[in-house]
Parts: structure tokens; sequence; C-alpha cells
């Protein structure tokens, strides 16, 4: 028996998911609670486990399509299933001219085989006059691809298609050799998006001020001695997190966010901290929730912990959610002056 596994309602607002990358190809024998593939939406990446034990049966969606929630994403074969579905043997006393009549005559008529193409795909099918039911699918499950789609129509492919974003391959568009194009998805086409919206519609603003951390180096140097026994690496980054509340307190504007719709500024009475954190596939901000009420130490092993969640895609949706405050720090890297986006609203 096959097994529909729907993209589920990954978190409150979350409409529609994109599939970033496939964590098994058909068949595969899957266990259950294995991952299946990593899906990206507005507020976190997160992986989406098997429900059943079997083997993959079929992948219904391509890497870099956007997906409603409620959409069949995969199929599972499951074991022992098949047997409970199938209908019952035919007793030994029933007539011969029902054991001996046409299979086809006892099954409905077959209906029509449904195309699988991402939307983007039938637009550019449309634009080239391409029929989708005559073409044959390369991608997962059968599904057609936009170099189908150009194959059928004899290899063209319009400015429009590429300005769409489908990527053209492996190769520059004049087909050299000199560039490689890489698809633009998952947490960094995110990330893009958001920026851009923040540039455009809040005033972004940098103050530069030079600070004197004697006195917090010889603290930390004091304390180096007990955050090893106690299994704590104590980073500045923690001294920052520690003071920050402090401060917000006394700037309460800094600790809000901007409500366009209502044209308010909403003033936050609790101090959920995000911390920027760098991963392969882009920046990802994991919040530490009330970090007034942490010790140094706790804040320690926090930003330790959530910085390694980040990195291994094992962030848990409510600690991407509620930030008031983010802090990105480049100090690792060098440098003297980074200017932030601000992270919209």
């Amino acid at each position: 028996m096959s097994y529909d596994v729907k993209l589920p309602d990954i978190g409150e607002g979350v409409a529609e998911g994109e599939i970033v990358r496939w964590l098994v190809k058909a068949g595969d024998a899957v266990k259950e609670d294995q991952p299946l593939v990593e899906v990206m939406t507005d507020k976190a990446s997160v992986e989406i486990p098997s429900p059943r034990t079997g083997r993959i049966a079929a992948l219904h969606a391509e890497e870099g399509a956007m997906v409603p929630v409620g959409t069949v994403i995969v199929s599972i074969a499951v074991e022992g299933e098949a047997a409970a579905a199938a209908p019952a043997a035919a007793p030994a006393h029933a007539p011969a001219a029902a054991a001996s009549a046409p299979a086809a005559a006892a099954a409905p008529s077959a209906a029509p085989a449904r195309v699988e193409a991402t939307p983007a795909v039938r637009a550019l099918a449309k634009e080239l006059g391409v029929a989708l039911e005559q073409v044959t699918g390369t991608g997962p499950a059968g599904r057609i691809t936009a170099d189908d789609v150009r194959n059928a129509a004899g290899g063209t492919a319009p400015a429009k298609a590429a300005a769409a974003g489908t990527p053209s391959g492996a190769t520059a568009p004049d087909g050299s050799n000199d560039s490689t194009r890489v698809p633009l998805r998952g947490l960094r086409r995110k990330i893009a998006e958001h920026m851009r919206h923040s540039l455009s519609t809040a005033a972004q603003f940098t103050f530069v001020a030079e600070c004197d951390f004697t006195a917090m180096v010889e603290h930390r140097a004091h304390m180096s001695a007990r955050a090893q026994a106690a299994g704590v690496k104590l980073t500045y980054l923690a001294y920052v997190f520690r003071a920050l509340p402090l401060t917000l307190r006394e700037f309460p504007l800094l600790n809000s966010s901007l409500d366009d719709t209502a044209h308010e500024i909403v003033l936050k009475k609790r101090f959920h901290l995000g911390l920027a954190t760098n991963t392969d596939d882009g920046l990802t901000v994991p919040i530490l929730h009330d970090a007034d009420r942490m010790g140094l130490f706790t804040l320690a092993r926090e930003i330790d912990r959530l910085a390694a969640a980040a990195r291994d895609h094992k962030l848990k949706l409510e600690e991407l959610q509620g930030g008031t405050f983010t802090v990105t720090s480049t100090g690792a890297r060098g440098g003297v002056l980074a200017t932030p986006i601000l992270h919209h609203p």
C-alpha cells in the first residue's frame, strides 16, 4: 500500500514551503522518523520526518519548487499493508464464470494521468507553445522540468524565462564555460528577499563608537578557570548578551518593532535576543528568549548550543521566533566595521 506524505502545517501563518533538498530518492528504504526532505518556509528550515517505515515509491516535488501546505510531496510503499488492503480471495464454491471473468472488466477505466509540473514550468510551456501532456518528464516521479519543456520546443530558452529564475544549466548563456550557475533557493533566497524588503522599507542607520573593554577582558580571564570547570565556553559574546537587557531597559525604543499597517511602534516588554549565526546555507537567527533572566554562564551555554543547532539544522521552530533585538558579531573574522541590515520589522 502506498502512503502519501503531505507537506504539514509547519507553523502559524505558514501557507507554503520550498523543497530545498531531498534526503532520499525513489527506491530507498526508510524508517519511521527518518528525515525525508528539507523544507524552507518564511519561518525556518526544517526536516520533514517519515511517518512510516517502508520504501520510497515516488517523489512528487522537485528541489526548488514552492509547495502549498497539504500537498502530497512523497509516497511511501508500506510493507505489510498491501496484503491487508487487497480484496479477499474468492471462496472455493464461487461460480467458475466469475473466476474466469476478464480482469479488466472488474476494474474501472484508468483516469487520465495528471501532468506533474510547477507553475513556473507551466508558464514556460505556455510561452513556448508546448503541450505538457505530450512531454515526458525527467524530474522526480516523472515531473516535467523546464529543460524538458525547452527540449520539446527545440531547445529555445527566451530571456523572459531566464529572468523568471529558472536555472539554465551549468554554463554561461553564451555557451562558454567561464561561469557556473547555482540555483538561489532555500535559506539564501529567503535572506535575499528579506534584505531587499528591509532596504526598501526601513531607514537604515549605522553608528560607530570606540569602547575600552579592559575591565571585561580582565573579568573573563578571572572567570576562565571557573568556566572551564563548569564546561562553559565563555566568549565575549556572552558579555554582550548579558549587558544588552540593561541597556534596552534604559532605551526601550531599541527593543521594538514597527507595525506598518497600523503606523505604530510596538515596544516589547520582554528581551528575546537574536543570535545571527553563519551556516553553510546562509545566516540563521536563533533566539535566546528572556535573556535578561539568564546569568553569564547560562547565556554562554545557550549561545554555544543554539549556534551548533543552527549549523546542524537542528533548531526547533520556536527557537527561531519572537526575537526583539538581534546581535550580529563578525569579530572572529577580523575587520574593523560591518554594517548589518535591519531584520524587518
